[in-house]
């Protein structure tokens, strides 16, 4: 094969990104080109978080994989051109535009569409399918329009207790609406829980505020005297008063094309193809929900990706092989964990069935295993799936001990540790073995849980079994006699955590007393200013304070940002973002008077650039005397909390944000920890104030507050998550003040608050758990410690200002010390100054008074 062939991808899904992906990676010879044809005006994105649509995220969010994919020069993704004729002997696909795509191989992952039964009044405005983001997008608007219009809750109702009905009645209560899941079988998610799963699922999501119909059939759905979603009526003869009806009863293979082009179809649908993904055309393929293999259609992701895999492979002259389905499924469904794998109901002959319940705590196991209870084939988790991860890659071997072990809560008897085979499957969604990830760490050197995920793929789908992989890794390492070291440094063998809580028992205050107890040497550059952040953390006492200002970074030493002219910034607090008119004139009178530059910050406050170090206690001075305080900007410490203007002016506002952010930072004023932290308020879910980009974010509802904890900016953005809703102010700073509180503790060095949750056992459920039940007993430990911060605040700036002592440093020469600095120049930009090139060194004359800077050229 000397030319390039061309491949042509009918359907713009998962399952197209995956086959898309593999082939660039795989396909290293350049032998194929592959065009994309994508039904939907964008690329594709993750249908399995579509709920999360409905908790702040944009569509680009859900965007799959690297977004360099599609600029590949050997890719092209072809968006709203959806596939409406297939020419078999021509080799051709001609899309809705009329645009013809030539072919030398067809790759059909055409997917599945929402189907709805044939209830009458199915076609009334107010009835969804839950399938697309412009599916959700409809409903969305639709529920927020009706709660206007009504001036009420929207009552909505969803018709499937499948998991897309509790995804959908998730969606639902996310848009602040009621919701009902109306069942025709006798349990929820009857595929993949048995009669005491279902139970006890029903329970769980029914204590969460949405109620459960089992054994019902919708018979019809009617309007009220507007034409509008008005009830339902079953066939039981009752009825429900509903605004908004989702259908959630399944889905169906997308197989129109083939079946026009004159491909077999399956007898329950679907394009069918054998164990390598071939149609009876040898240059046609079908993968994921479209493809008919071994006699059925599979409406999961991971056999879809494992089909695109395997396409890649026959077309590169592999031999890879439909395994079978990979049917296990673990979800979080309106915040309950519900987990199935193997042989979940027992149809392997002589099989025997574990099961553990504990209702008052909402838990249901059973372990499925052999007759003589050493074999797992399968099992079912709901409430606590966290045995999940190493549970499902174990079946089909044994389980190495009592099988009790895994039913019973976590402690009360030792699991055994198991080490898996290398064909075990570790990561389904991605076809990634045990055999894969020991493979990247002993033969490619992939020595951290982050490069793994890059080489393998493992982990980087649904994310549930990350904490097996992680463990696979670790113990990989520790094989090959590699160390995983947590110490802080050299001198200090405790991870920063160790040795926050070893200083907070010891008492000790000093960085001597504390490296001579618990460290060697003299310190360095590492531990010391970790120390001295440590320290500011546990006492709130001033980082200029005896014997910690040598501990501190440069710019905590003279509590101002260097520049890159050695000139420093002045940043004054403005809480919130709002500031008094004489606040202004006073900041603009002093940057005149220095020749500063001034720019106006991402976090709404002012920042002055270019005082020399000896003007720094001048200037703080002026802004003190006027009321104003230190901003924080040089510390690891509370920076900023952002704020959009609120129910106060803005029409859409439904709280009053500058009011909170104003209460939060000076709450959280001084608070030193691992990394900067910056919160965000916005006063309604229109997100003017980017709060979810911070490391807390607060959204105003109709009913309170939404508070969103972990989002970062910087080199690897991370979208805030879900913490609590609907909240109370009182409610909103007890959460935030024991999540801040925890993270300091707990945090590594430089660790923000985004991959401090995902490296956190048990991720932000844990860190939940810990915070709002109080699981580890420490949340009157964390209430008084953040009490003592608040009661203990001082202005830096102030203090200094006031100690003669510590007002000795700041000078820029020992002998001279009104003389500023003469290496500095500057030349005009845009109407102020900025550090002269050096090449505009030479060519530009630049003098410096006593208390400003003149420009001239």
């Amino acid at each position: 094969m000397t030319d390039t062939q061309k491949i042509v991808v009918v359907g713009g899904g998962m399952v197209a990104h995956r086959f898309t992906e593999a082939m660039r990676a795989r396909d290293t010879d350049g032998r194929y080109s592959v065009t994309v044809l994508a039904e939907e005006p964008r690329a594709p994105y993750d249908r399995v978080a579509l709920t999360s649509y409905f908790t702040g995220k944009d569509p680009e969010d859900l965007a799959l994989g690297d977004p360099a994919l599609w600029e590949d020069g050997l890719v092209t993704l072809r968006r709203d051109a959806k596939a409406v004729a297939i020419d078999r002997d021509a080799r051709e696909v001609t899309d809705a535009h009329g645009v013809v795509h030539p072919y030398d191989h067809l790759i059909m992952a055409t997917g599945s569409y929402a189907w709805s039964p044939p209830v009458k009044g199915a076609d009334l405005p107010g009835v969804f399918v839950y399938r697309t983001i412009d599916d959700v997008a409809a409903l969305r608007i639709y529920v927020e329009r009706r709660r206007k219009e009504l001036g009420r809750s929207v009552r909505g109702a969803v018709i499937g207790g499948g998991l897309l009905g509790l995804e959908a009645a998730g969606a639902l209560q996310e848009l602040g609406a009621t919701s009902t899941v109306i069942q025709f079988s006798d349990r929820l998610m009857n595929l993949q829980v048995d009669e005491g799963g279902g139970q006890a699922l029903s329970r769980l999501i029914e204590n969460l505020g949405v109620k459960v119909r089992c054994n019902t059939a919708t018979e019809a759905i009617r309007p009220d005297k507007h034409g509008h979603v008005g009830s339902l009526k079953f066939a039981d003869k009752g009825e429900q008063l509903v605004d908004v009806v989702v259908f959630a009863t399944g889905v169906r293979p997308r197989d129109e094309l083939g079946r026009d082009a004159g491909l077999t179809i399956g007898k329950r649908g679907g394009i069918v193809v054998d164990d390598t993904c071939l149609t009876e055309d040898p240059a046609v393929s079908a993968i994921g929900e479209v493809a008919c293999i071994q006699g059925a259609c599979i409406g999961l992701i991971a056999p879809g990706n494992t089909m695109a895999e395997i396409a890649v492979d026959r077309l590169l002259g592999g031999e890879a092989t439909f395994p079978g389905a990979d049917t296990a499924a673990k979800l979080k469904l309106l915040g309950v964990d519900v987990a199935s794998f193997g042989d979940a109901f027992a149809t392997t002959p002589g099989a025997l069935e574990l099961t553990y319940a504990d209702p008052v705590a909402g838990v249901y196991k059973k372990l499925v295993v052999t007759d003589d209870a050493r074999t797992l084939l399968g099992g079912i988790l709901v409430g606590d799936a966290s045995a999940y991860a190493s549970l499902r890659p174990l079946v089909g071997s044994a389980l190495g001990g009592d099988p009790a072990a895994w039913l019973l809560p976590e402690g009360s008897i030792e699991r055994p540790n198991v080490e898996l085979p290398d064909e075990a499957g570790v990561c389904s969604c991605n076809n990634v073995s045990a055999g894969a990830i020991r493979h990247a760490v002993t033969e490619q050197g992939c020595h951290e849980l982050g490069e793994v995920k890059a080489c393998t793929k493992a982990g980087t789908s649904c994310g549930s079994c990350l904490p097996l992989v992680k463990k696979i890794v670790g113990s990989e390492l520790e094989k090959s006699g590699i160390e995983l070291s947590n110490a802080l440094c050299e001198h200090f063998d405790m991870s920063r955590a160790q040795l926050f809580n070893a200083i907070q028992v010891s008492e000790l205050q000093t960085f001597s007393e504390i490296i001579e107890r618990f460290g060697t040497g003299r310190g360095c550059d590492i531990c010391k200013p970790t120390v001295g952040s440590i320290l500011a953390s546990i006492y709130n006492q001033h980082v200029l304070a005896a014997d910690r200002a040598a501990l501190q970074d440069t710019n905590d030493r003279v509590m101002a940002n260097m520049q890159k002219d050695g000139t420093y910034s002045v940043v004054p607090r403005v809480p919130g973002g709002e500031i008094l008119p004489e606040h202004l004139i006073l900041i603009g009178q002093i940057a005149q008077d220095y020749g500063l530059y001034t720019k106006i910050t991402g976090g709404q406050r002012i920042d002055m650039f270019g005082a020399r170090l000896e003007q720094l206690p001048q200037i703080w001075q002026r802004l003190v005397d006027a009321g104003m305080e230190s901003g924080h900007a040089y510390g690891k410490s509370l920076r900023t909390v952002k704020s959009c203007v609120g129910s106060d002016w803005c029409r859409y506002g439904v709280q009053d944000s500058v009011g909170m952010a104003i209460a939060l930072e000076l709450r959280y004023r001084g608070l030193r920890s691992p990394h900067k932290l910056k919160l965000g308020v916005s006063g309604c879910a229109r997100e003017c104030a980017e709060a979810r980009g911070k490391d807390v974010g607060v959204i105003a509802t109709d009913h309170g507050w939404n508070v969103y904890v972990g989002g970062n900016g910087g080199f690897t953005p991370r979208h805030a998550q879900l913490l609590v809703e609907d909240v109370d102010d009182e409610t909103v700073f007890k959460v935030i003040d024991r999540y801040l509180m925890y993270y300091i503790r707990t945090a590594d060095r430089l660790q923000r608050t985004a991959p401090w949750q995902e490296d956190h056992e048990g991720g932000l459920e844990a860190i939940k758990a810990v915070i709002m039940d109080d699981s580890l007993g420490i949340c009157d430990d964390l209430d008084a410690h953040m009490a003592r911060h608040i009661d203990s605040y001082e202005d830096e700036w102030k203090a200094v200002l006031n100690d003669p002592e510590r007002l000795r440093q700041f000078t820029s020469f020992v002998n001279a010390p009104d003389d500023p600095d003469p290496s500095l120049a500057y030349v005009e930009q845009r109407g102020q100054r900025r550090p002269a090139t050096e090449s505009e060194r030479r060519d530009t004359a630049v003098l410096i008074a006593p208390t400003r800077l003149e420009v001239r050229s």
